[in-house]
């Protein structure tokens, strides 16, 4: 009996989730990447439901820290076995490691992701052969290590992302569509990945689906692409100061409707997708159906760490940086490049030791163990892209046909991950409550 026969319901800010019938019971799955954003939440949504997920395999190279698994009941850390896998090494060694665990899984959710640092001083995702070539091994050989180890899987869940659509590479058609083709402006490993998982389920005759989000929310430690995390940093460290929380961009990014996708909720999501049969072979955005300008983030941000205001975009265009990529070819084919105008970027705020100094008060004051202001500061080049170089709109009508109803405010999903980067030692405690956007 499929979802669609049940009633809904609300799981805290989760609203409207399927129920599944009380007779699919006794499942295991593999969650590969567990220690990521994507592959912990979706671990914790199938922890939730103990007797349909009776074990949960989290495969990746090392466990997910114990400040996460500190987030999870002593009965969900009861059903949770890490496996030590490294993807980058043979399907032959990586079957053994899973033989050796006597893993049996009746379904794979796959969040394994590997980011090659690009040359000194390009930006994030320039390399896209060696992301190509890095993650599409990844697969490969875990695929490989399954028939190695000979599991026998009902279906196979891929994740990817908007960058599917070339979001990255300029403008694109919007809202953007599963069904829409796929650019070829340079090389994208979901591309090759996809055809992996297609041919993969064909051999072995088992289903798949592939899920595809925009900017994911979500507390983990492993922060590096975390998008929306360093804007907290930003806000929490402007509070410090008693300074007001300064917008970077013009009036278009101020303006620009973009859209999130919060990690729980794509968690259920691709267990519904996964389990109902009319899913079965199916590809499905994934959003939090909940647009988000930054007129609308920058204030509560400011409220939720106490800064005494919120600035406005530069109207001066004198006073702004532009960049313009020119006849740059972009996935959308005609017109112009998107030109990107700012009067800062994060990164060069973050670069200041007068910022760093404040934030290592912050993490004395709280015992915060994370300083995102040392490496190469390459987090905040992605907090740059999604607060006002891309606007991202990712259609669901797709999902919203197939039977899928699940929502929550972002913003209230936002206020939540910020608690648990507090909790977990990244971020400072807010002083502000949550407000619908409603």
């Amino acid at each position: 009996m499929g979802s669609e026969r049940l009633p809904l319901q609300n799981k805290g800010i989760y609203k409207n989730l399927p129920t599944f019938s009380p007779e699919i019971k006794g499942l295991t799955a593999v969650v590969t990447g567990a220690n990521g954003i994507s592959g912990f939440h979706t671990m914790r949504v199938l922890l939730e439901s103990p007797e349909r997920w009776t074990k949960v395999w989290a495969a990746s190279r090392r466990p997910p820290p114990k400040e996460m698994m500190a987030l999870l009941t002593e009965d969900q850390r009861s059903r949770v076995e890490h496996v030590a896998c490294d993807f980058l090494s043979s399907g032959e060694e990586i079957g053994k490691q899973l033989k050796d665990k006597n893993v049996k899984a009746d379904y794979v959710f796959f969040y394994s992701y590997a980011q090659p640092k690009p040359e000194p001083g390009a930006p994030a995702w320039s390399n896209a052969q060696e992301l190509a070539d890095t993650n599409t091994a990844l697969l490969r050989n875990f695929l490989e290590g399954l028939d190695a180890a000979g599991i026998s899987l009902k279906r196979f869940c891929l994740q990817t992302g908007a960058k599917n659509y070339g979001v990255h590479l300029g403008r694109a058609r919007t809202p953007f569509v599963e069904s829409d083709p796929r650019p070829t402006l340079e090389p994208n490993f979901y591309y090759p990945q996809e055809n992996l998982l297609f041919a993969y389920a064909k051999k072995h005759s088992i289903g798949y689906n592939i899920i595809c989000p925009a900017w994911i929310i979500g507390a983990v430690n492993n922060a590096a692409m975390n998008a929306l995390h360093p804007l907290a940093v930003y806000a929490a460290v402007k509070a410090h100061q008693g300074k007001i929380l300064d917008f970077p961009g013009d009036i278009n990014a101020w303006l620009n409707v973009s859209e999130h996708s919060t990690a729980t909720l794509t968690g259920y999501l691709s267990e519904w997708a996964v389990l109902e049969e009319k899913c079965k072979n199916q590809k499905f955005n994934a959003s939090d159906t909940c647009a988000l300008p930054n007129n609308r983030l920058w204030p509560e941000l400011a409220r939720w760490f106490g800064c005494p205001d919120y600035g406005k975009p530069e109207l001066d265009e004198s006073k702004l940086t532009v960049v313009d990529p020119g006849d740059k070819p972009h996935p959308l084919g005609y017109g112009p490049g998107l030109v990107s105008r700012f009067s800062f970027t994060l990164g060069g705020w973050a670069a200041q030791e007068e910022n760093h100094k404040a934030w290592k008060e912050i993490m004395a004051k709280h015992n915060l163990t994370d300083d995102p202001f040392e490496g190469d500061l390459e987090g905040w080049q992605f907090a740059e892209a999604a607060a006002w170089a891309l606007s991202l709109a990712l259609s669901m009508n797709k999902a919203l046909n197939f039977g899928w109803t699940g929502h929550v405010d972002t913003l209230e999903s936002l206020h939540l991950a910020y608690t648990e980067f507090n909790k977990i030692g990244m971020l400072p405690p807010m002083v502000g409550e949550a407000r619908q956007l409603i």
